[in-house]
This record gives C-alpha cells, sequence and structure tokens, in this order.
C-alpha cells in the first residue's frame, strides 16, 4: 500500500466520520470521561463494527478509537500505565480489523479532551499548562501508537498555537508522518482563527517545512469555515490540507448535548479550494461518508 503522503500527491482521499457518533447510535454509552476509549477494553468488536461500517460507506481511512485514550485518562478510571497503554495500542490493531484496506490514523486528541470539561473547544487550559507539560502529555500516546504501526498519526481538534508548537516538537523528534488539524472559527472579520483566537493562518503555518507533517488543516468545525479555512491553511503551510468538520450542530459542554441543524456542506468546494483529506468529525456518519465519498470521487 502506498503512503497516504504519496496518496495526496494525486488526488483527494476519504476520511471516517465520528466514530463515537456512530457508537453512540449503536446503543453503546460513550458518555463517560474516556469517551469512545472506554469501548477499547469493555466493546472492543464495537469499535470493530463501527470502523467497518464507514469503510464500507467508502472511507480511505480507518482513524483509531485513541482520541481520548491517554494514560492519565485511564489512571483516573483506575487503569494501570502498562494496561492503558496496551489499550491505545489495541486501537490501531482494531482500525486494521475493521477496515483492513484503509490508512490508519492515530487520533491524538488535545489535552482538553483528558480534562473531559468541553475545554478542548476553547483551549483555556494554555494559560496554565506550558508548552514543556503538553510535550510531556503527548509524547506516551504519540510513541504508542507510531509502535503499534499506525501508517500517520491524527492530532485533531487542536484549539490552540501553543498545543500544535507542542506537537510539532514531539513529532519531529519522533520522527513519523502526521497531520495537524485545528478547531476553528470565522469571526465577523472574515478571518479564520483557532478556538483562542489566533489566526489559523499563523498557527497552520509553523509547520512549513516540517517534513513529517503530510497534511494540515480544520475538523470539529461548522462546514461553513471549512472553504476559508482551507484557503488559509494551504496558503501558510505549503501542504496538502485536511479538512473534516461537523454535522453543522455545536455541541453544549453544560447540557452535554448537540444543538442546531445538520448537514454536510459543499464538499465540491473544499475539493476546489485545495482539500485533499476530506471526510467528516462529530455526528458525521456513515451515509454522511458515503455522499462525501461520492462527491469527491
Amino acid at each position: 500500500m502506498t503512503s497516504l503522503a504519496a496518496a495526496l500527491a494525486t488526488g483527494p482521499v476519504v476520511l471516517d466520520g465520528g466514530l463515537s457518533t456512530e457508537l453512540e447510535s449503536r446503543g453503546h454509552d460513550v458518555t463517560s470521561a474516556l469517551w469512545s476509549a472506554r469501548l477499547l477494553r469493555d466493546e472492543p468488536g464495537a469499535i470493530v463494527a463501527a470502523h467497518a461500517a464507514f469503510a464500507a460507506a467508502g472511507a480511505q481511512v480507518a482513524t483509531t478509537a485513541s482520541y481520548q485514550a491517554t494514560v492519565p485518562g485511564f489512571a483516573a478510571a483506575g487503569i494501570g500505565a502498562d494496561e492503558a497503554r496496551a489499550l491505545v495500542a489495541r486501537s490501531v490493531a482494531l482500525a486494521r480489523e475493521g477496515a483492513p484496506g484503509s490508512w490508519v490514523a492515530g487520533s491524538v486528541g488535545p489535552y482538553g479532551a483528558y480534562l473531559a470539561d468541553g475545554s478542548e473547544y476553547s483551549g483555556d487550559y494554555v494559560t496554565s499548562v506550558p508548552v514543556a507539560a503538553l510535550r510531556a502529555f503527548h509524547r506516551p500516546r504519540l510513541e504508542v501508537l507510531a509502535e503499534a504501526g499506525a501508517d500517520v498519526l491524527a492530532c485533531e481538534t487542536l484549539p490552540a498555537a501553543a498545543e500544535v508548537e507542542a506537537l510539532l516538537h514531539e513529532v519531529t523528534a519522533l520522527d513519523v508522518p502526521v497531520w495537524l488539524s485545528v478547531s476553528a472559527v470565522t469571526g465577523p472579520d472574515g478571518v479564520v482563527r483557532t478556538r483562542r483566537g489566533e489566526p489559523v493562518a499563523d498557527v497552520l503555518g509553523m509547520a512549513r517545512g516540517v517534513a513529517q507533517v503530510v497534511a494540515v488543516g480544520v475538523n470539529c468545525t461548522d462546514p461553513a469555515t471549512v472553504v476559508p479555512a482551507v484557503a488559509a491553511a494551504r496558503a501558510a503551510s505549503g501542504k496538502p490540507v485536511v479538512a473534516y468538520p461537523n454535522s453543522g450542530e455545536t455541541w453544549d459542554a453544560v447540557a452535554r448535548r448537540w444543538t442546531g441543524t445538520t448537514g454536510v456542506g459543499d464538499v465540491g468546494a473544499w475539493v476546489t479550494a485545495g482539500a485533499r483529506l476530506v471526510g467528516g468529525c462529530c455526528r458525521v456518519r456513515p451515509d454522511d461518508v458515503r455522499a462525501i465519498a461520492d462527491a469527491v470521487r
């Protein structure tokens, strides 16, 4: 199988959708602080089935159930460090089992996902958690996913420049292919910014010249933000662009529910703008991915 980077040089590649959304829709409880990572230990077969559903819909990349799978997160649930690392590694094996013809992307969620308090959508923690601490937090999971054989590491839903900086240091040292994806919003002035308010062009521009980064872009954002974000990311980084927004709904962290209306968005416009890795994030299910794949092809 050719590398993902090589595939991106020839045309668009279809990502999967919201793994936790699919698991929840199948009746599995993902309401704990571990989110879908709980199923790595308790119901691994459910994860395999969800990966298979996305692959059958046309996804060419299977994103592992490790977004919220961290050693400290598992420790808070009473799971020891050795078992925690084994569960993170298992996420890669389960993706391979469910989608054997796909590239496997090892999901690396932000520090705020571990906190499970909604701060992944604000990045407020970067005011008290320095870059060195963010590097130390991310390092074990990055190492385990790489050693387990993930084809690429998906450092995703990053809300702030400081966390992008931390991950760039770590993936450069680890020397494995990665994509970097921020959660973004478009301001009244038309500028696309991270959840912390930093221009996305400045943040993703940090990846320019970093050989390990195969793509940069946005995820877990409103579909309406994709086109201006793709343009900004492409110009600033010189890299292929990844775009996988939510369904158009918004997560209410206090009420712990989604609000608003759904709509995958104009996938053709994403590709025309320069997106090369396209798919969906929260609330995007296999039927939506099928529509995305049809639009791409």
